[in-house]
């Protein structure tokens, strides 16, 4: 789209016609332009030349690892994976794992199956890596078997490049007793360690030597955290215990209940408003009780003691199961990892925008482990002002603009942002009431007035989620550019005039948020889609069902998770301890 055709008064309603005029009005530079896809195409395989294979080890199978491992083009590395289970596991579905809605072996695909599809060109290894040493660039693994063998089975692999996918271990922030005391919702082992823990409550409330207290202290289940994994396990087990753990132990069904602690003023705080109050309502309506603004300050092994944030007041809640559901923080490796790169004291694995970890080369990380670093327009406002400035006349004309505007939107993505922020609209509305539309193409900015309109820009820049989604797609991007980076190597400067000398050729990853869901229980779930679309109730649930099956890795565990809940409609779920 041409700048000039934006500056025609029959658009001026458009938010885009807005842009230019603020730009020239304002004296600065925000510009938009719809982004070309990615520049880059799909794996394209080429004969293996003469020289070496560089070596490419990926630590991690979960999300971002094996969207990675799916989408490389392994016949250009000698590719060594690295993990300590030998499986990927659809997380998303944790929460009906724990009940016995889905089984657990329903939604995991062997790493072994996945990779065989590659033509067997990806090596992968059991174990766990407990060192990164970034100075030797070499990994330091761990056999994970239990085996009758002398000593620790350790080895370690030499690495070209390296692929970092650890993902994130629950944070307790440091709080007591909740290591020894809380069951956490992160893995596959946990999910069997709460059913089992569940149906002993249910067991242990049905002897005939407890008092009515005991009973309703082991049938008093604690969940903390309101957030997706939060909200989804309270709302599942409020099914599991009213659907069928009701009709099996109906002495002590009146003893359930469920309490969800939440330090915040809401829970699912990261949806809309709508979907909270919504939550909340039919949590009230089930019987689920919500207790929000609350501060866990310990745990002990038989109950939690809690601060209420308004008052001040602290109570002990005794329970009988307690969940652990919010928060993450790196696992040790990434923490001493970051200590060995002068990123101690940063709370996640920083990268660029291409993923790279920042301070090493060779060295990428994806997913829950590592955090975006988007640089700041106003860090190289000077530098584009000087690429903008053809003519060096020290002022920057609308065809000016209009020459740099994709590089600006494609490198800063922040500015696609601002233009959707009050403050852009506001300064908008002050401009259109006080600038002559004729005299917009003649007027021209200076380096002060460039400074002055790009000043707020900045402060558009959020942290992604750690999601699932986040991660496949990261994963995604950076095997589209491993295919590719070798016939970039001759040409290391990028596409885009704002990149530094040294970048590889590829676009800066560009996160696409397809929206979030949440069910609610009593076949009741929350949506919300792009274009402030929000949906809550029995439709939500059915799409829930539908996009759920499809996201799954491969047709068995699609077809095993459909039959799954095709079973549970038709004879319920299993309460069985194994």
């Amino acid at each position: 789209m041409r700048i000039s055709s934006l500056l025609n008064p029959v658009r001026h309603s458009s938010p885009y016609s807005k842009l230019i005029l603020l730009i020239t009005a304002s004296g600065g530079l925000v510009a938009y332009s719809e982004s070309k896809s990615a520049h880059v195409a799909h794996t394209a395989k080429s004969s293996q030349t003469d020289a070496q294979k560089k070596t490419l080890v990926v630590l991690g199978t979960g999300w971002a690892g094996t969207s990675f491992l799916k989408n490389l083009d392994s016949s250009q590395y000698d590719v060594q994976v690295v993990s300590p289970r030998n499986y990927f596991a659809f997380t998303p579905l944790l929460p009906s794992v724990t009940c016995g809605t889905v089984e657990a072996r329903s939604i995991v695909e062997p790493v072994r199956k996945i990779v065989s599809k590659k033509n067997k060109d990806i090596q992968f290894l059991e174990a766990e890596c407990v060192k990164i040493d970034v100075a030797n660039k070499k990994v330091i693994c761990r056999a994970s078997h239990d085996l009758n063998l002398e000593g620790n089975v350790e080895f370690h692999l030499n690495y070209d490049i390296l692929v970092i996918g650890l993902g994130a271990q629950s944070n307790t922030f440091n709080t007591p007793g909740v290591t020894e005391h809380c069951h956490f919702l992160k893995e596959i082992e946990d999910t069997q360690k709460i059913r089992g823990s569940i149906m002993d409550c249910f067991e242990m409330a049905s002897l005939p030597c407890l008092s009515e207290e005991e009973r309703k202290t082991a049938l008093h289940f604690l969940i903390v955290g309101g957030g997706p994994t939060g909200v989804e396990f309270a709302a599942e087990l409020h099914d599991f215990v009213s659907e069928d753990l009701a009709k099996l132990y109906p002495t002590v069904k009146d003893h359930v209940k469920i309490t969800l602690v939440q330090s915040g003023d809401h829970i699912l705080n990261t949806f809309d408003k709508r979907i909270s109050s919504f939550a909340e309502g039919k949590f009230q309506r089930d019987g689920i009780e919500v207790k929000t603004g609350c501060r866990v300050l310990s745990v002990s092994d038989n109950d939690l003691t809690v601060k209420d944030k308004a008052t001040g007041l602290i109570s002990c809640l005794p329970y009988g199961m307690i969940v652990w559901a919010t928060g993450i923080g790196p696992r040790p490796v990434v923490t001493d990892f970051m200590c060995q790169i002068g990123q101690k004291h940063r709370r996640m694995l920083a990268t660029d925008e291409w993923l790279r970890v920042e301070g090493c080369n060779d060295v990428y990380a994806l997913g829950d482990c590592a955090s975006i670093h988007q640089r700041k327009v106003m860090e190289d406002i000077s530098a584009i002002f000087d690429v903008a400035d053809k003519d060096k006349s020290g002022t920057l004309t609308i065809k000016e603009l209009e020459d740099v505007l994709e590089d600006i939107c494609v490198r800063y993505p922040q500015v696609e942002l601002y233009l959707k922020s009050k403050h852009f609209l506001d300064v908008v509305q002050l401009l259109n009431e006080s600038k002559d539309d004729d005299k917009k193409e003649t007027r021209e900015v200076d380096i002060e007035g460039f400074k002055t309109a790009l000043s707020h820009v900045d402060s558009q820049m959020k942290s992604l989620p750690a999601t699932a989604q986040v991660a496949s797609q990261q994963g995604d991007y950076l095997a589209k550019c491993f295919n590719h980076m070798k016939e970039c190597e001759d040409h290391p400067q990028g596409p885009l005039r704002f990149t530094e000398s040294g970048r590889h050729r590829f676009q800066p990853f560009r996160y696409k948020h397809f929206g979030q869901l949440a069910p609610l229980g009593g076949e009741q779930a929350a949506a919300e889609l792009p274009g402030d679309w929000v949906s809550v109730g029995y439709s939500s649930q059915w799409l829930w069902y539908s996009i759920y099956a499809s996201k799954q890795v491969s047709w068995r565990t699609r077809m095993l998770v459909v039959s799954d809940w095709t079973r549970r409609f038709i004879f319920g779920r299993d309460s069985s301890r194994i």
